[in-house]
C-alpha cells in the first residue's frame, strides 16, 4: 500500500524546520512564519512567551477564510488559556496550539485534505 500526501498544486508545503528557519516549496524562510496554502510571510514572533492577542490580528482579517489556524509554540506544546483562546474564536478565529514539529506536519495533512488550514510556527533551533 502506497501512503501519500496529495497536495494541490502550487499549495505551499512545508518541507523542513529546524536551525532557525523552514523550507517551504524549496524556499528558505529565517524566523518565525504565517503559512497559508497560497502565501508564506514572515511573523515576528519568536518565543511563545511574546503571543498577545495582537500577535494575531493578521490571522483574524483572514478568519473567514480559514477554518483552523495552528500555532507552533516552538519545541514543546504550550498552553493557551481557555479564556485566551475563547477571546480568539469571538472574534472568528479558531487555534489549535501544539509543538511546531507537531504544527507543520498537521498543517500537511490538513493541506493534503482539502481544508483551509493556516499555520503560525514558531521557529525552533
Amino acid at each position: 500500500m502506497e501512503v501519500s500526501l496529495q497536495i494541490p498544486e502550487g499549495s505551499q508545503i512545508i518541507e523542513k524546520y529546524g536551525d532557525g528557519r523552514f523550507q517551504i516549496n524549496g524556499q528558505y524562510h529565517d524566523g518565525s512564519v504565517f503559512v497559508m496554502p497560497e502565501k508564506t510571510r514572515k511573523w515576528q514572533v519568536s518565543d511563545f512567551s511574546e503571543l498577545t492577542e495582537e500577535s494575531f490580528d493578521s490571522f483574524v482579517e483572514l478568519a473567514g477564510e480559514i477554518e483552523v489556524l495552528l500555532v507552533g509554540c516552538g519545541g514543546k506544546v504550550e498552553f493557551l488559556s481557555p479564556a485566551f483562546r475563547q477571546r480568539l474564536r469571538d472574534k472568528g478565529l479558531v487555534i489549535e496550539a501544539m509543538a511546531t514539529g507537531a504544527a507543520c506536519r498537521t498543517y500537511n495533512v490538513l493541506l493534503s485534505e482539502g481544508r483551509k488550514v493556516a499555520a503560525a510556527l514558531i521557529a525552533i533551533s
